[in-house]
């Protein structure tokens, strides 16, 4: 089996998706739409994007292509601890650092640690923070430190000088599995932390009261809900779908019924699946 990940090698997403299928073919992509587009159209059999951080919050672009990618179901989620470490090449030295090289929120959430030691260094995004590790491998004649995982620091024979530098202990990051199969991915040797099903819902018209009426479906069924998140359409000001979580279960005829009333009063509803979440390890 196939799986896509958002790469390159040793980022954080490959540290999850390894988790998740350890005897598994993995794919780097370049980017979250290259992971849909090639789960859509078959050139691979799922992928493992990340959905969330504790600390950044949701990643849009992938909300973006839930929304917009046909027949795109979640098969899990899984949160994974998030620690960042400052490495240089190991011909380098820690007090020669002209300029830091990172995934942008990998840069906000050591913000305060770099604003302390390095503040007068420097600071550049990088695509990912498995890639900023591989241009400091690359370029031993550069002044460059890079922020990325501990995989990321032995892929690349780099030199970690400062550990778990990130500025809040609770980061995590949530991924998920997609797929086009309307299955639930489960996985033994790992923590299940709960369950849920996601939804994205479109409203038929900006009106006074149509996120309570959609809302009021969940409300007298005593649905709990975990997650309520807007997007904006990219249609104009003022047009949002919305990523809803549901807790527990969905089995019953209640559940059911609630999606017939929302398409009811017109609002367009795409089920994304009913699915576990894992803990996975750092």
């Amino acid at each position: 089996m196939k799986i896509a990940f958002l790469g390159p090698q040793a980022s954080f997403t490959q540290l999850a998706a390894s988790q998740l299928f350890p005897k598994e073919e993995l794919i780097p992509k370049i980017n979250i739409l290259d992971c849909f587009n090639d789960v859509a159209h078959g050139h691979v059999d799922k992928a493992v994007v990340p959905l969330e951080n504790s600390i950044e919050g949701t990643v849009s672009m992938t909300l973006d292509y839930l929304y917009k990618t046909p027949f795109i179901t979640i098969e899990a989620e899984a949160v994974m601890p998030i620690a960042h470490h400052l490495m240089i090449h190991p011909d380098n030295n820690a007090y020669d650092i002209e300029k830091i090289y990172s995934h942008p929120q990998a840069l906000a959430q050591s913000f305060h640690f770099l604003d302390a030691h390095y503040k007068n260094v420097q600071r550049k995004d990088f695509s990912s923070t498995a890639a900023a590790a591989l241009y400091i491998s690359e370029h031993p004649e550069l002044k460059r430190a890079a922020i990325a995982n501990q995989f990321a620091a032995n892929l690349y024979n780099l030199k970690i000088i400062n550990r778990n530098i990130q500025d809040f202990e609770q980061n995590h990051t949530r991924f998920i599995i997609i797929s086009k199969r309307k299955e639930q991915y489960y996985n033994n040797q790992l923590e299940v932390l709960g369950e849920k099903s996601g939804l994205i819902i479109t409203l038929p018209n900006d009106h006074s009261g149509g996120l309570h009426q959609v809302l009021s479906v969940f409300a007298w069924r005593n649905m709990n809900l975990s997650k309520i998140e807007s997007r904006t359409l990219k249609t104009g000001l003022g047009n949002y779908f919305f990523l809803i979580n549901v807790v527990g279960k969905w089995e019953s005829v209640l559940y059911e019924n609630a999606i017939a009333e929302l398409e009811s009063i017109n609002t367009q509803v795409s089920f994304l699946g009913n699915y576990k979440e894992f803990l996975l390890e750092s």
